[in-house]
């Protein structure tokens, strides 16, 4: 059975920076690219991140130059560190992977940027 956790959320005054972490449990874990994707509210979820099983990152625009998608195979563990937040920024995380054509989510983590 795969099983996302994501952990690292909080509030953060604008400017600042969080860290966010994924654990992935999912055989051969260095195989799958895996996303990171928010939801704000009245929003629909947008793909912020993601990685490939070879450490390739790919990121939306509005979160170029801010955002580190980053992996650790050893650890199963995908990890979105984020600079210089913005209110925007303000919205539910999630991680995801597609394994077998199935999604797989994690339960979400909320991150909060005051202004």
């Amino acid at each position: 059975q795969v099983q996302l956790v994501e952990s690292g959320g909080g509030l953060v005054q604008a400017g600042g920076s969080l860290g966010l972490s994924c654990k992935v449990s999912v055989s051969m874990f260095k195989l799958y690219t895996v996303d990171w994707y928010r939801q704000a509210p009245g929003k629909q979820r947008e793909l912020v991140a993601q990685i490939t099983g070879g450490g390739s990152p790919i990121y939306i625009d509005s979160v170029k130059g801010r955002f580190t998608i980053s992996r650790d195979n050893a650890k199963d563990t995908v990890y979105l560190q984020m600079d210089n937040l913005s209110s925007e920024d303000t919205a539910v995380y999630y991680c995801h992977v597609n394994t077998r054509s199935r999604d797989y989510w994690g339960q979400g983590t909320q991150v909060t940027v005051s202004s």
